[in-house]
C-alpha cells in the first residue's frame, strides 16, 4: 500500500447526499469503519457498510488498499449517515485558492495568461496600509500589476473586473488537484466545468 493512496481524495456527502467537503481515503475508510458513514458506489449509488465494503473485491485496474490478507477498494465518495445540514465553513485565504476564486483571470484587463504570469496584487498597497485578505487581494497579470505599482486602482486609473470578497464554501476549494471522475455525478454542472476549466 503507497502512501499516495490512502492519501487521495474522497468527496464526502450528507446524509442529503449534498457535497460538504473533501477528506482523505484514510479517513474516509474509518468514518465508514465506525458507522458514520457508508460508501457509495459511483456506478450505481448502492450503499456499502463497513462489512459490505470489506467483501467486495477490486475489479481490473482499480486502485486498492491491502489491509492484512484482504484488499478493500478504495472509496471515491462516502455519504455520511446522521449529518444532513451544509457546514459553514470559511475558505482558507491561500494562493491556490485565489487563483480559484478569479478563475485564473487578471482582473484588471481580463486576461488569462496562465499561472505563471499572474501575480496578486494588493488593491489598497500594503505601503497605503492595505492588509492580505479577501478583500484586498486580487489576480493581476505582470503587466497591470506593474502598471499599477504601488497606487490604488483609483490613483492608477484601472477598474476591478470584480469586487474581491471572501468566496462562499464549495467542494473544489477543499480539493487536491487530482480529479476524480466519478465526482461529477454529485457536483453540480456549474461546478464541474470550472474545476475543469482548469
Amino acid at each position: 500500500m503507497s502512501v499516495a493512496t490512502i492519501t487521495r481524495p474522497t468527496l464526502v456527502l450528507n446524509r442529503n447526499w449534498q457535497p460538504i467537503t473533501i477528506s482523505t481515503v484514510a479517513r474516509a475508510l474509518v468514518k465508514v469503519f465506525s458507522g458514520a458513514a457508508r460508501v457509495v458506489d459511483p456506478s450505481d449509488f448502492q450503499l456499502y457498510s463497513w462489512e459490505d465494503w470489506s467483501e467486495q473485491r477490486p475489479r481490473d485496474g482499480e486502485l486498492f488498499i491491502q489491509a492484512g490478507r484482504i484488499r478493500l477498494r478504495v472509496p471515491e465518495v462516502v455519504t455520511l449517515t446522521h449529518y444532513d445540514r451544509l457546514p459553514r465553513q470559511a475558505v482558507t485565504f491561500s494562493r491556490r485558492n485565489l487563483f480559484k476564486r478569479d478563475h485564473f483571470t487578471c482582473q484588471y484587463c481580463g486576461d488569462q495568461p496562465g499561472s505563471d504570469e499572474l501575480t496578486i496584487d494588493h488593491v489598497i498597497p500594503r505601503s497605503q496600509g492595505g492588509v492580505t485578505s479577501w478583500s484586498n487581494c486580487v489576480l493581476a497579470c505582470v503587466e497591470c500589476n506593474a502598471f499599477k505599482s504601488n497606487r490604488t486602482p483609483e490613483q492608477a486609473g484601472l477598474r476591478l473586473k470584480h469586487k474581491p470578497a471572501q468566496p462562499a464554501w464549495r467542494a473544489f476549494y477543499a480539493s487536491p488537484e487530482v480529479r476524480i471522475e466519478s465526482w461529477s455525478r454529485f457536483l453540480s454542472e456549474a461546478y464541474w466545468s470550472v474545476e475543469l476549466a482548469k
